[in-house]
């Protein structure tokens, strides 16, 4: 069985990953951040062909438990310092092993996790060190359907299996 398709889970870091790293300050001290709905569709299509999904941020508070929510994503570990430790519970929790964890992320607090995953992934926009470590690459940047880029190639890849 390929690396790809043994893949049940996917811990996705978000600033940069789901979003595009910037955050939106407003006049009254709202903040917003911005998701593509390419990603929102992505991880729909993929939780139907039975994907579970985690959140793994190193930012916490209302607007990571927001997109969650939106994503339906039930798994969410926030102000995550030890991201290959989340990961590690992650996949205790779901009793299944590190090899059938794809991980997405873009920044050099990700590299532990990356490191451990079954497939390391990031958006083109990543930093250099995590394009170094990752094993799959999205052509799209972070916040604009790298998510559903890795999505659509494990399911691709899920399709042509023998």
């Amino acid at each position: 069985m390929s690396q790809v398709t043994r893949i049940k889970a996917i811990g996705l870091d978000v600033d940069g990953v789901l979003t595009d790293g910037g955050l939106y300050l407003g006049a009254g001290g709202e903040e917003s951040k911005r998701i593509c709905f390419a990603d929102i569709m992505g991880i729909s299509m993929g939780r139907r062909e039975g994907l579970t999904y985690a959140l793994i941020s190193g930012e916490g508070g209302p607007l990571v438990r927001r997109i969650a929510s939106k994503l339906q994503i039930s798994h969410v570990y926030e102000d995550c310092r030890d991201k290959a430790g989340a990961l590690k519970s992650l996949v205790d929790e779901l009793g299944i092993g590190l090899s059938e964890v794809a991980y997405m992320g873009d920044d050099v607090n990700d590299l532990a996790a990356l490191r451990i995953a079954g497939l390391s992934s990031a958006p083109c926009s990543a930093r250099p060190e995590v394009l170094k470590e990752a094993a799959f690459i999205s052509r799209a940047p972070g916040g604009s359907g790298a998510v559903r880029d890795l999505i659509d190639h494990l399911l691709t890849a899920s399709d042509e299996a023998p």
